[in-house]
């Protein structure tokens, strides 16, 4: 007897298939650089015109303590009361346009994306963005929800275990900060399947969005683990990628004296290049591994 195929056992052959068609994970770059890079520009004005309006000098940040952490700690608390009204007018405006172009941005290029994963069946597929665009609003949302209870989570550390008048309680607030951080990653990847498996239902399928997202919660015990399993794993990845970046940027340091700033601003920069690269490329693989299980357990019988 053939003991069952578990979620992750075939990635490495699906990361080939996706390795050896380069488009796909140029159509996930360029569509997700079509949104950021734009989004990246308006930020970079916005925090000109705000230091503009109040300059390092007045707030302190140009003189934050490095060698005492606490001291410093309260100096970024004090300059970011001072910040935090012009943000805020900002990012009032900025937060919802955004959230809309990158609805339609992902919705299109997304569509693009899941088409291409299966060519044999693409001219069959409906290109369908206005469908799309609904479930890339509703994952939308949903990351938003998980963020914001991690946020509201995080201050709940720190002022119960950072307060005035008393020594900071460092152990007890990286605790729970480390558990929290990794409870909500967790729950997102338990979570948030559906949403992601959703839109390859919804066009093998030929359903409406809302019919999709219903079908994703009742695809069976044994179809929802592959997916569960495939989501967990591909977040570890994610984060090993943030790690290998995080070395590579740090690793000229020793040498920054003979490499100067500008060489080490670019190793950088080539550092931040390949983890959204790479990043966007295991998208391509999760999304290839989610094809191939609806293909397992539904393709016989959706055709």
């Amino acid at each position: 007897m053939t003991a069952p195929l578990r979620g992750t056992q075939s990635l490495v052959g699906q990361m080939g298939w996706v390795f050896d068609r380069p488009l796909l994970t140029g159509i996930e770059v360029a569509w997700r650089w079509v949104f950021g890079v734009p989004l990246l520009v308006a930020c970079w004005v916005q925090a000109r015109q705000i230091l503009a309006a109040l300059p390092l000098e007045s707030t302190g940040l140009n003189s934050i303590d490095a060698q005492n952490p606490w001291v410093a700690a309260v100096q970024l608390s004090r300059a970011w009361a001072l910040y935090q009204p012009h943000v805020s007018a900002v990012l009032r405006w900025l937060a919802p346009v955004a959230a809309l172009v990158w609805v339609v941005v992902s919705g299109l290029g997304r569509s693009l994306v899941l088409r291409r994963l299966d060519p044999e069946r693409m001219p069959r597929l409906s290109f369908r963005p206005v469908q799309m665009m609904i479930l890339q609003a509703g994952w939308l949302a949903l990351l938003s929800a998980t963020f914001w209870a991690w946020f509201r989570s995080m201050a709940w550390v720190s002022t119960t275990h950072i307060t005035t008048g008393v020594e900071p309680d460092l152990i007890g607030f990286s605790c729970w900060a480390i558990f929290l951080s990794l409870g909500f990653f967790t729950v997102w990847a338990l979570v948030s399947w559906a949403l992601s498996i959703a839109p390859l239902v919804m066009l093998m399928e030929g359903r409406t969005a809302v019919s999709a997202l219903g079908q994703s919660l009742k695809l069976g015990k044994a179809f929802t683990g592959k997916l569960v399993e495939i989501n967990l794993v591909m977040g570890i990845v994610n984060l090993a990628l943030i790690v290998v970046a995080m070395v590579l940027s740090a690793a000229p340091l020793p040498f920054s004296d003979e490499l100067g700033a500008d060489a080490l601003h670019g190793i950088s920069a080539i550092a931040v290049v390949f983890y959204l690269v790479a990043s966007d490329y295991f998208q391509g693989v999760r999304l290839k591994g989610f094809q191939e299980f609806w293909k397992m357990f539904r393709g016989e019988g959706v055709s």
